[in-house]
């Protein structure tokens, strides 16, 4: 019996705990490795679930105390009608943090949240120990002009197709198969692609991630600038080989404005801790050990 105690405990150490926070106007449901003592949070990106982070999680969980939250609108927290502003977002991950007793922490953030963190940093630099920007997108003050375009990029926006709805899971798997992030199918791709579709009540398949939290969050991304004012925080940007920022003038804000910035280049595209995670993870544990020595 103990050895069977001891083959189980091995096999899961590492695997994190689904928690709920209980907030005025949502339930904020969050992954948690609740091993080492560095606070470290993960925030995913658009149409994303905290389960992209599992590889990521696992590997520093002996190091670090690592929580990955569902954030408003997607996975399993809640999904409101309307609501969808950096302000309240940055608002429930301030809320998560004071749960946990943290003051701040080292922030990971992936594409969509990568502005999300941009601004959080402008406003309140004393919650980040250090940012770590994944392959950020959007970073500036849309013109409005680009709105009436926002219909036509739902439709040809390749990860968006993976919303459905679809007649069947196979179909929905067939589609995701397509996409960049789980073209390899490999099983951490696939526990990804299944804790991010569900069955909805007509019977279809479709993503837990909704309408109407793509539109809100489109809607502010147009509205609001990432980078405004310089921030001195530790800053690492990982630059993956076929990301979106593969180009210097796409590159100067964070060089312009993030004033203690290291840049790392990564294999993989937009969504390189699935796609090449070793590489990655290596990348995101060389900087932080850096920070905690320093």
């Amino acid at each position: 019996m103990g050895s069977l105690h001891h083959l189980f405990t091995v096999l899961f150490k590492n695997m994190p705990l689904r928690q709920t926070l209980s907030l005025p106007d949502i339930q904020l449901s969050y992954l948690e490795w609740n091993q080492g003592q560095e606070p470290l949070l993960l925030l995913h990106g658009l149409a994303d679930h905290a389960l992209v982070w599992s590889s990521l999680g696992d590997y520093l969980a002996p190091n670090y105390h690592i929580v990955a939250p569902d954030m408003r609108g997607h996975g399993e927290s809640s999904k409101p009608e309307k609501d969808y502003s950096f302000q309240s977002a940055i608002a429930d991950l301030e809320a998560l943090m004071d749960s946990l007793g943290w003051s701040n922490a080292h922030i990971v953030a992936h594409s969509w949240s990568g502005k999300l963190a941009a601004i959080w940093a402008t406003q309140k630099m004393n919650r980040f120990l250090s940012l770590i920007l994944v392959d950020p997108i959007f970073i500036w003050k849309m013109p409005s002009i680009l709105k009436l375009t926002f219909p036509i990029l739902y439709r040809v926006l390749p990860f968006l197709k993976g919303m459905g709805p679809f007649s069947s899971l196979e179909s929905a798997q067939q589609q995701a198969r397509q996409l960049n992030q789980y073209r390899e199918w490999t099983p951490l791709q696939q526990q990804v692609f299944q804790e991010s579709i569900e069955q909805k009540a007509d019977g279809s398949w479709g993503s837990k991630f909704t309408v109407a939290a793509r539109n809100g969050i489109f809607d502010q991304v147009m509205q609001v600038a990432g980078l405004t004012t310089p921030i001195d925080i530790p800053a690492m940007f990982i630059q993956s080989e076929r990301g979106v920022n593969r180009f210097d003038w796409q590159m100067k804000p964070y060089k312009t404005y993030l004033k203690n910035l290291r840049i790392s280049q990564v294999p993989g595209n937009h969504w390189a801790f699935l796609t090449q995670p070793e590489t990655f993870n290596q990348t995101v544990e060389v900087f932080l050990k850096l920070q905690c020595i320093n």
